[in-house]
């Protein structure tokens, strides 16, 4: 049998109330009671949307660190900014230009004369009406000793190692290439670069990508955010900004989109240069990496397809020499499918991540720098085994 719960009463109640009973009908809470409830409820609402802010209310209504604050608002926007928004997602956006003919363009930097143009010149043998070739020669007049690179020479300017010339130069390369609507892949080499692939492999890789392969990574040491300037603000903030190798191989989207932009790019040639703020400010290491991670983060692999060595730790790449140049060397090199950087801070952190060329893990490089041009031999003699690979 249930007995059913008493009220507690006051002591004024227990003196009002008559001798004991069987049967209650009714049950007559304090209000005293109630109203304090209420008081208590309503200082926790007032509590919450109120934050305290001495210690002495902090230790009664608990820890302040963690208050809701009402959100930042947005930054408003520049002028250029908007302008430059509307214009890149427009590129972004665009369907893809239609060919009957899709070609790749093959851009070389260089300071004069390519040392291994009859290493190329067997790349290209059989696949006329496929590629453009485009020479940007920086110092003196190339000699070409193969055919297949006459007339590919486009005007070219000084560039100076470091500095914006060097992206001034890329986007020279582009604007000349951007011309042929046929040429759908775009691919920036240098004169110490070689193939690692067969054409059609390199083909295919390129040209049935979902992305542009243009290097990009996130370097808190020295060498990486600590060249940036706050000079670059609003358009670029010091969380944005970017690393990675110039190398890159990018669809033609992604090359309308670089050769449009003038406001971050602005942004480098006035504020990323050797000697800024005491900094030693490399834009073409800078420039493309933090551009495409602003604007478009997930249309870019993150690495790029041509292989360099930075394992000696040194200001410059290893460089291959006539030795160095074997069927195993070349063979480890096309076999490699994860890609890996190394922050310049104290903890030299190594980030590394599979290769995925449309999702599916592959090898990452199609092409290999820095071959001395004493190397031709070997890489001649070699080139129909390791490209078989």
């Amino acid at each position: 049998m249930k007995i059913p719960k008493a009220w507690p009463l006051g002591i004024g109640e227990m003196q009002a109330l008559p001798g004991p009973r069987h049967h209650r009908t009714s049950s007559r809470r304090p209000s005293w009671i109630i109203v304090l409830v209420v008081l208590f409820c309503v200082s926790l609402i007032g509590a919450y949307i109120y934050p305290p802010r001495n210690s002495s209310a902090c230790y009664l209504f608990g820890s302040c660190g963690n208050l809701w604050l009402p959100p930042t608002p947005a930054r408003i926007f520049t002028d250029e900014e908007v302008m430059a928004r509307v214009i890149i997602k427009e590129i972004l956006t665009a369907p893809p230009t239609q060919s009957t003919n899709p070609k790749i363009a093959f851009m070389f930097l260089t300071p004069g004369s390519l040392p291994f143009e009859r290493l190329w010149e067997k790349f290209f043998l059989g696949h006329d009406g496929r590629y453009s070739i485009y020479v940007h020669a920086s110092r003196e007049k190339p000699v070409h000793v193969s055919p297949i690179f006459r007339n590919t020479d486009i005007r070219s300017d000084k560039v100076v190692w470091g500095k914006i010339s060097m992206v001034d130069a890329e986007r020279r390369l582009l604007a000349n290439a951007l011309q042929d609507p046929d040429n759908q892949h775009f691919v920036l080499l240098s004169d110490s670069c070689v193939p690692l692939h067969n054409f059609d492999y390199v083909y295919r890789y390129l040209m049935e990508a979902n992305m542009s392969f243009v290097d990009c990574f996130d370097d808190p040491g020295p060498h990486g955010t600590g060249r940036y300037s706050e000079h670059m603000l609003p358009e670029i903030e010091k969380k944005d900004f970017r690393k990675g190798a110039q190398w890159f191989s990018m669809m033609r989207r992604h090359a309308l989109l670089v050769l449009s932009d003038h406001l971050y790019y602005t942004k480098f040639k006035k504020y990323c240069r050797p000697g800024m703020d005491g900094k030693n400010c490399y834009a073409d290491e800078h420039y493309l990496p933090t551009l495409f991670n602003m604007v478009d983060p997930t249309g870019i692999a993150n690495w790029s397809v041509t292989h360099v060595d930075w394992s000696e730790m040194k200001w410059h790449p290893k460089a291959y020499r006539a030795e160095d140049v074997t069927f195993e060397l070349m063979k480890n090199i096309t076999s490699i499918d994860e890609s890996y950087h190394v922050t310049s801070d104290a903890k030299k952190v190594v980030m590394q991540q599979p290769c995925a060329w449309n999702g599916m893990k592959q090898p990452c490089y199609l092409f290999a720098r820095k071959f001395y041009p004493e190397a031709l031999h070997n890489l001649m003699h070699l080139f129909s085994n390791y490209t078989a690979i």
